[in-house]
């Protein structure tokens, strides 16, 4: 027997809530620029009630249900890491850089030499 997760398809009303939540966001937003010529304030409100009322139409939804659940669960998988103290930051930072460094030192190297060999040995190039 297979214990494969099945997945829902959302319905139309779902889908139209949606839209309607885009819809509502874009309308906020062209309100925004459509009223440059009234005060700040009232353009700022408009803006901001057409983001209210799409994030409410999302958040009725099961899609905006579903995500409010995975940020959830992904807040509470976040404080189960263990975050490294100050020091073995300090001194993962530290290897880091030092392997940088190394590399680059190394890889300029390579160049100078495969440049010698090119130039100066199988072409005869001189400088």
């Amino acid at each position: 027997m297979s214990n494969q997760s099945v997945q829902t398809v959302s319905t139309s009303n779902d889908k139209y809530k949606i839209i309607l939540a885009v819809v509502a966001a874009v309308a906020g937003v062209a309100a925004f620029y459509v009223l440059v010529s009234q005060p700040a304030y009232i353009r700022a409100a408009a803006l901001i009630a057409g983001l209210l009322v799409a994030v409410a139409l999302i958040s009725v939804s099961e899609t905006g249900r579903n995500f409010v659940l995975f940020a959830k669960e992904a807040v509470r998988e976040t404080k189960k890491v263990v975050w490294p103290t100050r020091k073995e930051a300090g001194q993962i930072t530290a290897v880091v850089f030092g392997f940088v460094l190394v590399m680059a030192i190394f890889l300029w190297g390579t160049d100078k030499f495969l440049e010698f060999l090119l130039y100066d040995v199988i072409l005869g190039w001189k400088k």
